[in-house]
C-alpha cells in the first residue's frame, strides 16, 4: 500500500508522526506540504498534492491534515473521485472506509492527540469497504459528482 500525506504547518509535526508510524509498518509514504511548522504552508497546496496523488494512482489512499482537518477536506472533496472524511476518533475512521469507501481521511492536528490520530490512521487502513447497501450510496455520491463537476 502506498500513503499520500501532506499537511499545512499546523500539521507539520502530527504529519512527521504519523509518517514514522507508517514506514514502521513497511507502508511506503508519499510527504508532501509544509517544510516545518514555523513557516507558513497553504493547505489547499498540501490537499491537492494528496487529491492528485490518489486520482492518479501513485497513491492507494490519503492522509490530510491541517489544524482542524476541515480546510484540508474542503480542498480534497473539490476533487471528483476523492471521498474524505474528518475523523476525530477511531470509530469515525472505521466508519469513513467501511459505509464511505473514503479514499482520503483528515485529521486535525490541533483537535486530536497523538495516539488517537495513529488509532484513526491504522483504522482507516485495515478497515474494508462493506459494499451491499453502502455501495449504492457511494454510487449515487458519483451519479451527484457527474452531475456537479464540469
Amino acid at each position: 500500500m502506498i500513503i499520500s500525506i501532506a499537511s499545512d504547518h499546523a500539521g507539520y509535526d502530527l504529519r512527521q508522526k504519523v509518517i514514522a508510524h507508517l514506514e514502521s509498518k513497511g507502508i511506503e509514504v508519499i510527504d508532501g506540504g509544509a517544510e516545518s511548522a514555523d513557516k507558513p504552508y497553504n493547505y489547499v497546496e498540501a490537499g491537492t498534492k494528496i487529491a492528485e496523488d490518489v486520482l492518479s494512482g501513485r497513491a492507494d489512499r490519503g492522509i490530510a491534515i491541517c489544524g482542524t482537518g476541515i480546510g484540508i477536506s474542503v480542498v480534497v472533496n473539490k476533487f471528483k473521485g476523492i471521498r474524505c472524511g474528518t475523523c476525530t476518533n477511531e470509530y469515525m475512521a472505521r466508519m469513513s472506509r467501511q459505509h464511505n469507501d473514503a479514499n482520503v481521511i483528515a485529521i486535525g492536528a490541533r483537535v486530536v492527540g497523538q495516539a488517537v490520530a495513529l488509532a484513526m490512521v491504522d483504522a482507516f487502513l485495515e478497515e474494508g469497504f462493506a459494499g451491499d447497501r453502502h455501495q449504492e450510496r457511494v454510487n449515487d455520491i458519483k451519479t451527484l459528482e457527474n452531475r456537479n463537476f464540469k
